[in-house]
C-alpha cells in the first residue's frame, strides 16, 4: 500500500519539511514574477486517436461539466455533435476501434483507462435511435470535389467537404456504400442497420453518390481531372495478398482473406469446409477464422434459401456440422497485432491459434487441391521469420486462406500505383505527389485501422479546402487533432471578446477585448501524467460493457452481436472517470488551497468550459502552490505582471 501510495507523491520520499516550508513559501516568495498561467495542453488520448476525437470535451459533456449550449438539448446530442467534429462513426468505432485512446489514457497510473471506447459506442447508439441528423452542410463554394471509394475515409472525406459547402460526388464500385465497415468486418461486430443509418447520415448531406461505377472501367481519370477541382483517392485495398509459396495462385482451395470476408459479407458463403487454415495474426485474419467457425460445414439445406439472403441470415435454412479452424501466425501469440480481446473471443469461440509458426509448402492431392500446409515453427528477426530447423510438422485443411496483407486495385488508373499496390503522398497535405489537385487517404496509403482512415479523410479534407482557396496547403500542426477552442466554446455561450480597439496599452487583465491568463499549446504539446496531481483522484473501477461470451459448442450458425452498450449511468460514470488532462475540471483545488485569496471564481453568469477560475495578480506573490495541487496540470507558473 505504501509503495501504491507513495506513486501518487508530488514529493519525493525522505524529503524534510523544511525543504519545502509552506510559510516560507507564502512570506518570501513574492520575489518571483511568476503567477500562473492556465495553459491548455492536449491529453494522450486524443494524441493517440487516429480519427483526432476531442475525447476530453465530450466527456467532460458525458459527467455534466460542460452543458448543452440550447435549452432543452439533450446532453447526448450535444455530446454526438462533438464527436462528429472529428469522427461521424461513433457507433461503429465504439464496436470496432481497438482503442489506442485507452492504451495512452493517463488514468492508467491511477488504477484503469477510462471506458472510451464503451461511452463513444452508447452516444453513437443513442444519435441514431433519436435520428439525430449531421450539421448541415456549409453556404456552398462552387467547388466540386470528386471521392473515390465509399469506405470510411472517403465517407469522412464527403461529411467534412459538405461540411465546408463543396459539391461532392462519390464513386463506389459496390452497390452500397461502407467500404470495409460493410465488405470486411462482419455483421455481428457492425450491425448493418447501424451502419446505414450513420452512412446515411452523411449522405443526406447532398452528396451525389455513384454506386456500381469504377473509376478506371466505367469512368477514366482524365473524365475527373476534367469535371472536378479536386480529386480524393480512397478506394483502399481491395486485393488479398496470397502466401509466398510454389503454387498458391493456381490451386483452387487457396484464397485470400479479403475475397472471403467480401463474399461472405456479399451473402456468397454460405459454408466453408471441415477443416479450415487461416495464415495471417492480424485482425482481418481473426474475422475470416471466426466467420469460418460460425459458418460451419453446411450438410443440408432446409428448404429454399430467399434470393436476397446474406451470410448472416441463413442460419436458419441450413443444418451445420462442427468445423475445425486453425489460425496461424508468424509472431507468438501474445505478440500478434490482432487485438487482445479478439484474440481471445477467438479461442473461446474454438479456434485454434499456433504463434511461431511458418508456412514452406502447399500440400496438393491427387485432384490438384490443397489438403494441408508444411509448417515449421520459426523466429523473428525484426518482420522476417527465421525458421527452426527439425521442428516441421503438416496441418489439415480443405481450404487454406491467406490474410498476410491487402494492396489496391489499379486496374485502369496504373499511373497512380507507387509500384507497392499503393499511393504516394506528401504526408504533411496528403495530396498525391506528382499530381496537383489529387490527395488521398485510408487503406490505398497503407492498410491500416478504421479510425486510421477516418483521420485521414479528415485532413485531407481540410487539406483540399486550403488548396482551394489559394492553391496552397498550409503545413498541418504536431498534434493534428480536434482540439478545444476557447474562443469558439466563449462565442456559443455569449461572451465572446469585444473587438480589439488596436490601441497600446499596458494590462489587458480587465480588457473586454483580451482572453487574458490563458495559452493554447494543444497543437503542439500533449500533457504527461507526470504534470498532474494524480493523489487527487481516488480508486474508482471502470464500467465496463458485457459481452455475450459464445463458447466452441455454442458458435455455429450464431451470427449475433457480442457487446451489450452502456447504459446512461455508465456512460456518465465513466465520464466522470475522466482527469480532464490539460484542462480545468472545476475541482476548486486552487481556490481552496491559495494562502493569498488571488485565485477566485469567475462569476456564475460568464463561466465557461476553460473560464471557471481567473487570478487576481495584484494579490498573488508566485507562491506555486496552485499548480501543486492542480488535478489536471492546467495551472502553469508563467511572467506575471
Amino acid at each position: 500500500m505504501d509503495g501504491q501510495h507513495n506513486s501518487y507523491r508530488r514529493y519525493e520520499e525522505g524529503e524534510t519539511e523544511a525543504d519545502f516550508d509552506l510559510e516560507d513559501k507564502i512570506f518570501t516568495q513574492d520575489k518571483s514574477y511568476k503567477c500562473p498561467t492556465y495553459v491548455n495542453k492536449t491529453p494522450p488520448c486524443q494524441g493517440s486517436c487516429p480519427s483526432g476525437h476531442e475525447i476530453r470535451g465530450w466527456l467532460a459533456i458525458a459527467r455534466g461539466m460542460d452543458k448543452p449550449p440550447v435549452e432543452g438539448m439533450a446532453w447526448q446530442e450535444y455530446a454526438f455533435q462533438r464527436m462528429a467534429e472529428a469522427n461521424p462513426f461513433p457507433a461503429t468505432m465504439g464496436r470496432v476501434c481497438p482503442a489506442p485512446c485507452e492504451a495512452g489514457c493517463n488514468r492508467n497510473e491511477v488504477d484503469d483507462y477510462v471506458g472510451i471506447n464503451a461511452v463513444e459506442q452508447y452516444v453513437g447508439d443513442w444519435a441514431n435511435e433519436n435520428d439525430v441528423k449531421a450539421p448541415e452542410a456549409g453556404a456552398d463554394t462552387g467547388r466540386k470535389i470528386a471521392v473515390i471509394g465509399g469506405g470510411p475515409a472517403g465517407l469522412a472525406a464527403a461529411f467534412f467537404l459538405r461540411k465546408d459547402g463543396h459539391s461532392v460526388t462519390l464513386f463506389e464500385e459496390h452497390d452500397k456504400l461502407g467500404g470495409m465497415m460493410r465488405y470486411g468486418i462482419p455483421g455481428y461486430r457492425t450491425p448493418r442497420d447501424m451502419l446505414d443509418k450513420e452512412i446515411g447520415r452523411i449522405t443526406a448531406m447532398g452528396v451525389d453518390i455513384r454506386c456500381n461505377t469504377r473509376v478506371g472501367t466505367d469512368v477514366s481519370v482524365e473524365e475527373l481531372e476534367k469535371a472536378f477541382d479536386a480529386i480524393f483517392w480512397a478506394m483502399g485495398a481491395q486485393k488479398g495478398r496470397g502466401l509466398p509459396l510454389e503454387g498458391w495462385d493456381e490451386t483452387e482451395n487457396c484464397i485470400n482473406g479479403v475475397e472471403f470476408l467480401d463474399a461472405f459479407n456479399q451473402g456468397y458463403v454460405l459454408g466453408t469446409a471441415k477443416k479450415v487454415i487461416v495464415v495471417g495474426g492480424g485482425d482481418t485474419s481473426i474475422d475470416v477464422a471466426s466467420i469460418a467457425r460460425r459458418l460451419g460445414n453446411i450438410t443440408e439445406v432446409k428448404g429454399e434459401a430467399p434470393s436476397d439472403f446474406t451470410g448472416h441470415d441463413v442460419a436458419g435454412a441450413i443444418v451445420r456440422d462442427g468445423m475445425q479452424a486453425t489460425l496461424t501466425s508468424l509472431f507468438p501469440i501474445d505478440q500478434m497485432t490482432a487485438a487482445e480481446h479478439e484474440r481471445e473471443d477467438a479461442l473461446r469461440e474454438g479456434v485454434d491459434i499456433k504463434g511461431s509458426v511458418m508456412p514452406l509448402e502447399i500440400i496438393k492431392g491427387a485432384d490438384g487441391r490443397a489438403k494441408g500446409l508444411k509448417m515449421c515453427e520459426c523466429t523473428m528477426k525484426g518482420n522476417v521469420p527465421q525458421p527452426v530447423e527439425g521442428t516441421e510438422f503438416e496441418i489439415e485443411g480443405d481450404i487454406i486462406i491467406s490474410a498476410i496483407g491487402q494492396f489496391g486495385d489499379f486496374t485502369g488508373m496504373e499511373d497512380l500505383d507507387n509500384g507497392r499496390g499503393a499511393i504516394d503522398i506528401d504526408k504533411g497535405t496528403y495530396a498525391v505527389k506528382g499530381r496537383e489537385k489529387h490527395f488521398a487517404g485510408g487503406d490505398i496509403l497503407q492498410p491500416h485501422l478504421l479510425t486510421t482512415a477516418i483521420g485521414h479523410g479528415r485532413i485531407a479534407a481540410e487539406a483540399i479546402t486550403d488548396f482551394l482557396d489559394d492553391g496552397e496547403v498550409e503545413k498541418r500542426p504536431p498534434v493534428d487533432v480536434a482540439h478545444f477552442d476557447l474562443l469558439e466554446e466563449l462565442k456559443q455561450r455569449g461572451h465572446a471578446p469585444s473587438a480589439y480597439d488596436h490601441i497600446q496599452t499596458s494590462g489587458t487583465d480587465q480588457a473586454d477585448y483580451a482572453v487574458h491568463n490563458y495559452e493554447d499549446r494543444s497543437d503542439s504539446q500533449i500533457i504527461k501524467h507526470t504534470e498532474l496531481f494524480k493523489g487527487h483522484f481516488d480508486f474508482v473501477p471502470r464500467e465496463k460493457r458485457e459481452e455475450k461470451h459464445i463458447s466452441a459448442d455454442e458458435v455455429l450458425g450464431n451470427f449475433e452481436e457480442r457487446i451489450i452498450a452502456y447504459s446512461e449511468e455508465q456512460a456518465q460514470k465513466e465520464g466522470e472517470r475522466c482527469m480532464s488532462c490539460g484542462m480545468c475540471f472545476e475541482c476548486d483545488n486552487c481556490v481552496i488551497y491559495c494562502p493569498q485569496d488571488a485565485i477566485f471564481r469567475v462569476k456564475k453568469s460568464d463561466r465557461t468550459v476553460g473560464r471557471y477560475v481567473d487570478t487576481d495578480y495584484t494579490k498573488c506573490i508566485g507562491c506555486h502552490i496552485c499548480q501543486d495541487v492542480c488535478p489536471t496540470g492546467y495551472i502553469k507558473m508563467g511572467l506575471g505582471a
